[in-house]
């Protein structure tokens, strides 16, 4: 008889999934994460923050270089689970596995599922302005996040919200929904459906996604910071000084786009559509600044100056 649940997790987000499971007293028959990886300019090696959630509660863990190993799947199969609980694992699971729980692999997906299949779907919905999200709940099958659809949850975005804070709140509501949707299965009073509606990609972001266009709006620019944040960032150049912008927000106005029309205690730049106040800025190799402090230590002309 099958009992007990494989978990597949990596970063950050996965973390109150796995801890939602611990704490309802879920029997763990391992874990699985990515293997550590070089971080930071020592390149030190980091452990992922399922492998630290995993050590402190001494589960069996498991940290695969390939994921096809075929020793891996053997281990895997001894163990027969109930579930294999995926949540942002960050690599794509092989038929065999697919098919060695006894209920299947059951996926988290960050987005409203068809929208925003692929791996950034948090920050693609910033980006594009979206004001609804929310999480799914799926059986995982040979496709990019095209499985049928188990549950939904939706939450709203609001313009406080950048990719940091927003998947912290749909980590927190895709635990509950990943203990709402194994009740529900173990009781048979769930039906997989097939996913209907609008199909939309969220492919992986990449550092040049960040690179902003002053001939975009003000509010295009806005929401592209607050989806490329913490990673890339989005960012700029004035006087050939590279700058990450972290933190704006949209004024009404006009003034050619990447012009800086008010630099004396506060940063307000044109765009193609609408002014941009930056409020919070990152010069490179320094730390997180107001606009003020950045303001301090430049000489910048207004009506003069632009980023580009």
């Amino acid at each position: 008889m099958s009992s007990g649940i494989i978990f597949f997790g990596t970063p950050e987000f996965a973390v109150p999934s796995l801890k939602a499971l611990i704490s309802r007293g879920e029997k763990i028959l391992l874990v699985v994460t990515q293997p550590d990886k070089p971080k930071g300019r020592g390149k030190n090696l980091q452990a992922p923050e399922i492998k630290k959630v995993a050590l402190q509660y001494e589960l069996p863990l498991c940290q695969p270089e390939k994921i096809k190993d075929d020793n891996f799947i053997k281990k895997l199969k001894s163990l027969n689970p109930e579930f294999a609980i995926v949540v942002a694992y960050g690599k794509i699971l092989p038929k065999e596995i697919l098919e060695i729980p006894k209920h299947g692999c059951i996926n988290l997906h960050a987005s409203l599922l068809p929208k925003y299949r692929g791996a950034a779907p948090i920050q693609w919905a910033l980006i594009n302005g979206e004001k609804i999200t929310g999480v799914t709940t799926m059986i995982i099958d040979e496709g990019l996040d095209t499985g049928p659809i188990l549950l939904q949850k939706e939450i709203s975005i609001n313009d406080e919200d950048n990719a940091e804070t927003l998947s912290e709140k749909l980590s927190v509501v895709g635990a509950e929904l990943i203990i709402e949707t194994i009740d529900k299965m173990r009781k048979g009073i769930i039906t997989p459906k097939p996913q209907t509606g609008e199909i939309t990609y969220a492919p992986q972001l990449k550092k040049d996604d960040g690179k902003i266009n002053w001939n975009n709006s003000a509010k295009k620019i806005f929401n592209l910071v607050r989806g490329t944040y913490p990673w890339p960032c989005a960012y700029s150049f004035l006087k050939d000084e590279r700058v990450k912008i972290i933190k704006t927000e949209v004024l009404e106005g006009n003034a050619a786009p990447g012009l800086i029309i008010k630099a004396k205690n506060e940063l307000i730049v044109g765009t193609q559509e609408g002014l941009l106040r930056i409020l919070l800025i990152q010069p490179e190799g320094k730390k997180i600044m107001t606009a003020k402090e950045f303001i301090s230590g430049r000489k910048i002309n207004e009506g003069m100056d632009s980023f580009s």
